[in-house]
C-alpha cells in the first residue's frame, strides 16, 4: 500500500474543515438564526475528524452518538462495532465461474446484511450474463447482461459472472479520493469514513470495475430491515450525498464469519480465507485451480480471483 504523506494528511484535513466551517456559519446567516441556536447544524458530525485521527475517548462519543441515532432510525438496539484488522491476515476471494448459476442470491443477502438502499436501489454485488461462446473469448463488461430475467436458471448457453469490489491491492479509487475519505487496510479490505466523503465521485470514475455507488437521495431501508449489528467502516447506513462500496462484510470477517454472500451461495460457488494461511481454502484454490483477474493489465492486482472448479 502506498504510504500517505502525512504532511499531505494535514494539509487535506485542515482544508476540508475550514470549509466545513465556513459553509456552517455561511448556513447560519442565510437562516437568518445564531449558529448556536440552528438545530438543523449538527456541528458535532460537521467538524468530525477523520476516523484515523480520533482518539480513543473521542472514538467512543462518536460511537455512542452514532448507536443512538441508528437505534432511534430503526427502533432497533444498534451496536457499532469498531474492529480492527488481525496479526497475519490478508483477505482474499475466490469465485468458481463453472459453478454460478445466475440465481443472485449473493445479492439479496448482501443488500439485506449491509443495509443498501432499497429505493432507488442500490447492489454492490452485479451479476452479468453473457453469451457461453464468450468463455472462450476476452470477457468484455460492455457485453454483459445485469438485467437478465429468465423463469429459470441457469439459462441455456447462457455463463454468469458475478461482479463486486476487487479489494485491488494498487487501488486506483484510493489514489483519487481528494480527502482521504477511502483507504486500504492492512487486511486487504479498502474501507470508508462515509463522514469525510465529499460525494466528488472522482474514486467512481477512477475504480475499473464500477464497484463504487453514489446516493443520489436519502437511501431509504425499512426500519424492520435494518441490520443493527454493524460496522464504523463497513454497514452502518450511508447519507445522501456519499459514495458507498463492499467492504467483504467487515462486521462479520473480522470476527471470523463468512461474508454474507459466501453464505448464501446455494451452489457453494464462493470461498472466503486468508491468503497468508498456507492450510487455508483460498491458498488451495490459488494453487491448484487456473485462476484470474479482472482486468489484469491494468496492474491494480485484485485479490477477488475467478476460477474453474472442473
Amino acid at each position: 500500500m502506498k504510504k500517505i504523506d502525512k504532511n499531505t494528511t494535514a494539509c487535506a484535513s485542515h482544508s476540508r474543515r475550514k470549509f466545513l466551517k465556513a459553509a456552517g456559519a455561511g448556513a447560519a446567516a442565510l437562516t437568518g438564526v445564531p449558529a448556536a441556536a440552528n438545530a438543523k447544524i449538527d456541528f458535532e458530525a460537521l467538524f468530525q475528524k477523520h476516523f484515523r485521527e480520533l482518539s480513543p475517548e473521542e472514538l467512543d462519543r462518536l460511537i455512542e452518538r452514532l448507536e443512538k441515532k441508528y437505534s432511534k432510525r430503526s427502533g432497533k438496539e444498534v451496536k457499532l462495532g469498531v474492529t480492527g484488522p488481525m496479526d497475519d491476515v490478508l483477505f482474499g476471494y475466490g469465485l468458481d465461474v463453472s459453478r454460478c448459476i445466475g440465481c443472485r442470491r449473493c445479492v439479496y443477502a448482501c443488500v439485506e446484511e449491509n443495509n443498501q438502499s432499497r429505493s432507488p436501489e442500490i447492489h454492490w454485488i452485479r451479476v452479468l450474463e453473457f453469451e457461453r461462446t464468450d468463455v472462450l473469448r476476452r470477457i468484455d463488461f460492455e457485453d454483459g447482461n445485469p438485467f437478465y430475467d429468465h423463469e429459470k436458471v441457469p439459462a441455456e448457453g447462457k455463463f454468469y459472472l458475478p461482479v463486486a469490489c476487487q479489494q485491488c491491492e494498487n487501488p486506483e479509487c484510493v489514489k483519487a479520493c481528494p480527502t482521504q475519505a477511502t483507504w486500504q487496510e492492512p487486511d486487504g479490505i479498502i474501507v470508508m469514513d462515509y463522514d469525510w466523503c465529499i460525494g466528488c465521485r472522482y474514486c467512481m470514475a477512477a475504480c475499473p470495475y464500477g464497484a463504487r455507488h453514489f446516493n443520489w437521495t436519502e437511501p431509504q431501508i425499512p426500519a424492520e430491515e435494518i441490520n443493527p449489528n454493524m460496522h464504523i467502516l463497513g454497514n452502518r447506513p450511508r447519507e445522501h450525498g456519499v459514495v458507498e462500496k463492499c467492504t467483504w462484510c467487515i462486521q462479520r470477517t473480522r470476527q471470523g464469519r463468512y461474508t454474507a454472500c459466501v453464505e448464501a451461495c446455494p451452489v457453494g460457488a464462493r470461498k472466503f480465507g486468508n491468503l497468508l494461511d498456507p492450510d487455508s481454502e483460498i491458498r488451495y484454490l490459488m494453487e491448484n485451480k487456473r485462476t484470474f483477474v479482472l482486468k489484469a493489465e491494468l496492474d491494480t492486482r485484485p485479490k477477488f480471483f475467478y476460477f474453474y472448479g472442473d
